[in-house]
């Protein structure tokens, strides 16, 4: 019985905890009180587990090094993990876009079925300020508070740079470098964006569902189109469709955002419709006749991008201005100007090179005894369940590996 360290409880870090733990004598290492803390958060705090899919529709979804998954995910598929979790007690729904949350919408089912799972590894709390290395092979951590845990085995699961109060502060990067691991270099995915535009923070705080995003890449070829929810914020915008899309668009400088407000009307239907308003409110003034069709907060916007005077008595609109409105209606343009940093960011591109990974097994190529897994993998996907399905089927064949 090998004594095995894994540093990181969350996704990747609990599932190998457990898994190791039915051989072997492990320790958890985490530097938050609790584990799962970023867990906790995903998904709107309802925790998007996995994505209900195939295995070729799933390494569709992985933009950045997908073959390298290909031995993880057949080992252990979306299916396994929906198994996993619902034999541990927690039921599982599939909704819109193959997306699976547990039934009652709360990430701490999650988090709790993790935590029992990797039960039988004995739990440390702190921070791992280094690997202890003796000619080529790993031989333990020591903490920061100068505490040396002997180990025949290392997991490092420590997650990327995102979101660095719930404890993914970058560490695991740096102790992969001690092993002599080559990093790709960290930028945000999953994150929010910038707009040139000012007028974003004027309708701060406004969120809007049902609405159909399409991204423009700066050769002009659309790369992404959805229906969802998104937010208006200070800087630009945020919120589940655009954290989707960003993505997709791997460099954000000259990006073009277009938001279909009204998907569930055809251009030649929407124009019926503002001619029946506008017949109904004929006496009033343009501004106050579109309040059913539009958040009143973003009207003045829309009338000021179509060229038309929301003073104006809706009577006298001419053919041509409503036409002109329906088109900013139907796709209201904002400029991408970049991402937010990266500590805004759902998760990291980047990380540790593959090449330098066994993908069977998670073990370093460049050092004995070592293995990396989840997030701080040179791995991301689009949203959707993919990335926690990546960190626990990679979790879970370093558990086993070791």
């Amino acid at each position: 019985m090998a004594r095995v360290v894994v540093v990181g409880a969350g996704a990747a870090g609990m599932m190998a905890a457990g898994f190791a733990a039915k051989r072997h004598t492990v320790t958890l290492v985490e530097r938050n009180a609790r584990p799962g803390r970023k867990l906790m958060i995903t998904g709107k705090g309802r925790c998007n587990v996995t994505n209900n899919c195939g295995l070729d529709d799933f390494l569709a979804n992985v933009p950045v090094n997908p073959r390298f998954l290909y031995s993880a995910l057949s080992q252990f598929s979306p299916a396994d993990t929906m198994a996993f979790f619902e034999g541990m007690g927690v039921a599982l729904k599939t909704e819109r876009g193959r997306r699976v949350f547990p039934v009652s919408d709360k990430a701490v089912e999650i988090v709790d079925a993790l935590a029992l799972f990797a039960a039988p590894a004995q739990r440390c709390t702190g921070r791992v300020q280094s690997l202890l290395l003796r000619d080529g092979t790993v031989t333990g951590i020591r903490l920061e508070s100068g505490r040396e845990i002997q180990a025949d085995a290392v997991i490092l699961c420590t997650g990327g740079a995102s979101y660095p109060s719930t404890g993914s502060t970058g560490d695991g990067y740096h102790l992969a470098e001690q092993a002599g691991h080559s990093i790709v270099p960290p930028t945000a995915s999953l994150v929010p964006m910038e707009t040139e535009e000012e007028w974003p923070s004027r309708v701060m705080g406004l969120s809007l569902r049902n609405v159909t995003l399409n991204v423009i890449a700066g050769n002009g070829k659309t790369i992404f189109s959805e229906l969802g929810e998104m937010l208006f914020t200070h800087f630009g915008v945020s919120g589940p469709l655009v954290l989707a899309a960003s993505s997709h668009l791997r460099k954000p400088q000259g990006g073009q955002l277009l938001i279909d407000l009204k998907p569930g009307l055809s251009a030649e239907k929407l124009d019926a419709r503002m001619q029946r308003d506008f017949e109904a409110f004929a006496a009033q003034n343009l501004s106050n006749a579109l309040h059913a069709l539009l958040p009143t907060r973003l009207i003045p916007i829309c009338l000021l991008l179509a060229h038309i005077d929301g003073t104006k008595k809706t009577a006298q609109v001419t053919r041509v201005e409503r036409q002109s409105l329906g088109m900013v209606l139907k796709a209201l343009p904002l400029t991408i100007k970049a991402f937010r940093p990266i500590e805004e960011a759902i998760i990291t591109s980047g990380g540790v090179r593959v090449r330098e990974i066994d993908p069977k097994t998670m073990a370093s190529k460049c050092t004995r005894g070592l293995y990396i897994a989840g997030e701080l993998l040179d791995v991301d996907a689009h949203t959707g369940g993919y990335n926690l399905q990546i960190a626990f089927a990679t979790g879970r064949a370093a558990g086993l590996a070791v």
